[in-house]
């Protein structure tokens, strides 16, 4: 495996300050904003002067958002997986079609890709992403000698690239609710607890070489793939750290749980589980009205996916009622069939429309839809992947966003108005810089890394699909 620990050159250079026309600051938007950083944190944050000599000027400056689900082999799949075959598709038909994929994949290719992922979505406008990861194994589900063999071509991704990393390792056990056995293309991913913990520990010494923002966190998959002893085994393992879990994605199950454990998966988890704000409850679509209120009110954040919960046909999340009931939420790109910041909030929102028959649904009373959609992504993002960001402020981590004020979709627009443009007029091009921690990743529109990294996604593509 081609490791590549240490990031570009250019990436490494002090920088002293930025200095925006305009920024986004938790009290409101401010002109004439100086924001000097000390190393991965904003130290200060000073409206109203001038640039000093040495500044980097840049037009309208916001908090970056987080990418809290991610599986980034799955960028491969993108164009892939179009074709309606006999009998119908839906995401279980996906999902065998992702199998036969996924058994091909070396180490190699999975940095490959995962680099051109995390490029991407800086490009987009992430500075950090929850990699949900599942893929532990070798082809055929032979053990690795290093428990965590395939992490570290993700933490070589992250350093390349200057993503911030929240790793997840996945305790995928069973095959299907009710302690069905692994189907042959679920083989790279299975693990029993025992064999997690050594992959968790094997994955935090790797992680240690990554810039001190990186997080490990832990992922039990989902109801239909750990037991409840499994999840008691696994709990104390997050060590205070992220959990992250699918939850009430499908509606077929939601209906398999049921049967097995003789509660609906958010009901079961309320009732047995120690959910509260280290938690995020990844898609929670299919969820009752008391469902969605008592997982709100337990802190979890609800980690939506909408690009990807359209293209599966997972279905549209509740977004009223969940908000009604003070929940918290961020997005992800998931199966990265397309990495799009402000598509994923822009799907978000159309979604309830669709359903409602309605405008601006997930707006408050005289607020701007995009800038609440934004804000609140933000903020539930970087909770979601225990990231101390999420806001311009001193202290905060330095995750922060540069788009171009003159761009057609933002030209004219002040205030809030201008996180409607990004999120509902935007599309490529109004990203000019990115710091991910302070590290200055993205400048004039480009990942400073973004073309030896895209030849080698494209070699990788080439040999999986000869």
């Amino acid at each position: 495996m081609r490791v590549s620990w240490i990031c570009l050159d250019i990436m490494d250079l002090p920088m002293l300050a930025i200095h925006a026309r305009r920024a986004r600051l938790p009290e409101g938007w401010a002109t004439d904003v100086r924001v000097t950083l000390d190393g991965l944190r904003i130290a200060l944050v000073t409206p109203g002067v001038a640039p000093d000599p040495g500044d980097l000027c840049i037009d309208t400056l916001l908090p970056a958002l987080s990418n809290l689900h991610s599986h980034s082999f799955q960028r491969a799949l993108a164009g892939r997986t179009e074709r309606r075959a006999a009998g119908g598709e839906s995401f279980w038909t996906w999902r065998e079609t992702m199998y036969a994929f996924v058994a091909r994949l070396t180490p190699e290719q999975v940095e490959a890709i995962a680099a051109l992922t995390f490029c991407e979505m800086q490009e987009a406008g992430f500075a950090a992403v929850g990699e949900f990861h599942y893929l532990h194994h070798a082809p055929g589900g032979a053990a690795y000698d290093r428990p965590a063999e395939l992490s570290h071509p993700l933490f070589a991704a992250a350093a390349e690239t200057g993503i911030g990393l929240t790793h997840l390792p996945v305790l995928y056990r069973y095959g299907g609710a009710g302690r069905q056995p692994l189907a042959e293309g679920q083989r790279r991913f299975g693990c029993d607890p025992g064999r997690f913990a050594a992959l968790l520990e094997d994955a935090r010494a790797g992680a240690r070489g990554l810039p001190d923002d990186t997080v490990v966190g832990i992922a039990p998959h989902s109801l239909r793939a750990v037991t409840p002893e499994d999840l008691d085994a696994i709990l104390p393992l997050a060590e205070g750290g992220p959990v992250h879990m699918h939850v009430a994605e499908q509606p077929r199950e939601v209906a398999e749980v049921q049967a097995w454990l003789g509660a609906r998966p958010v009901e079961w988890l309320l009732g047995n589980a120690p959910v509260d704000g280290r938690w995020c409850a990844i898609h929670a679509t299919h969820m009752t009205p008391g469902e969605t209120a008592a997982l709100a009110r337990s802190g979890a954040v609800a980690g939506l996916c909408p690009i990807t919960e359209a293209n599966l046909g997972d279905g549209p999340f509740g977004g009223p009622a969940w908000l009604a009931a003070g929940g918290a939420f961020g997005v992800g790109s998931d199966s990265n069939v397309r990495i799009a910041m402000g598509e994923e909030l822009r799907t978000l929102e159309y979604s309830q429309r669709l359903r409602d028959l309605a405008r601006n649904v997930l707006a408050p009373e005289d607020g701007h839809t995009g800038a609440a959609l934004y804000l609140a992504a933000a903020a539930g993002g970087a909770r979601a992947l225990g990231r101390d960001a999420g806001a311009i402020a001193p202290a905060r981590v330095a995750d922060l966003l540069a788009v171009d004020g003159d761009h057609p979709a933002l030209a004219g627009l002040s205030g809030d108005a201008v996180l409607d443009g990004l999120v509902f007029a935007a599309g490529e091009g109004v990203v000019t810089d990115l710091w991910s921690a302070g590290r200055h990743s993205v400048r004039e529109g480009r990942h400073v890394a973004r073309d030896a990294i895209r030849a080698r996604y494209c070699t990788a593509i080439a040999a999986l699909t000869a």
